[in-house]
């Protein structure tokens, strides 16, 4: 870990455990003799932590803590950390299938409803880092243009007036194959992450899945411990 990472984690840590009561951290000075780096690392950090949403920086007053820090468990990963104005889309598949089984079974459709089907890839400063293959019921959603795919797709959702509730995500460790390596310009077999995602509205009703291929990979995590489960696991 880079200086750099040590004072975001720190800080992050630190937020987390209300070490700033009066929501707003040091200055920049005072952050630079406090970890012993360069003001040029501490304003990289502070601009890091500005971009996932921690801090504003008010120019002439300080910075200060986002008093509506999000409640989701993940605090930022290495997409999230980016701001949307760095991060592109470009689509490679769009097309409408029937639904298949398994379709069926999550969507809750019939073998007479179709599903969108794209593939994205997802490229941060120019650089290609994620792969991603998504469904979607064409009964929620009637129409999807390439346009639409390369731009948000929580934002898609939210302008069809859905109210989207969470994500179920599960994490695998995986080797490229000879197709993933080539779309994220890598070597085959290299280590990547995949991420198999379920979007769920508030009615219940999943709108989406997802799989996520990504190189270099990472991302913070608040949780909260339960001791009911420890318990359990002990036993």
């Amino acid at each position: 870990m880079n200086k750099k990472e040590f004072v975001i984690n720190d800080l992050l840590s630190k937020i987390y455990q209300n070490y700033y009561p009066d929501w707003k951290l040091p200055t920049e000075r005072e952050l630079a003799a406090q970890y012993k780096v360069s003001r040029y690392t501490i304003q990289e950090s502070i601009k890091k932590l500005k971009d996932m949403g921690m801090v504003n920086v008010i120019q002439g007053s300080g910075i200060f803590l986002n008093k509506n820090l999000q409640t989701s468990p993940l605090i930022y990963n290495s997409l999230t950390e980016n701001p949307y104005s760095s991060i592109k889309s470009k689509v490679i598949e769009l097309q409408k299938q029937p639904a298949s089984p398994e379709d069926q079974q999550i969507f809750g459709i019939t073998g007479n409803d179709e599903v969108w089907v794209y593939c994205r890839l997802r490229i941060v400063n120019y650089r290609a880092m994620q792969i991603e293959r998504s469904r979607l019921p064409v009964a929620l959603f009637p129409t999807l243009t390439p346009q639409d795919a390369e731009q948000s797709i929580q934002s898609y959702v939210l302008k069809h007036k859905y109210t989207i509730s969470h994500y179920l995500n599960t994490y695998e460790a995986i080797a490229l194959n000879k197709e993933q390596a080539m779309l994220l310009q890598q070597k085959r077999k290299s280590p990547a992450m995949k991420i198999s995602s379920r979007g769920i509205l508030s009615n219940g009703k999943i709108f989406e899945t997802s799989e996520i291929v990504a190189i270099d990979y990472r991302c913070t995590y608040f949780t909260a411990f339960n001791n009911e489960h420890h318990k359990r696991r002990t036993q």
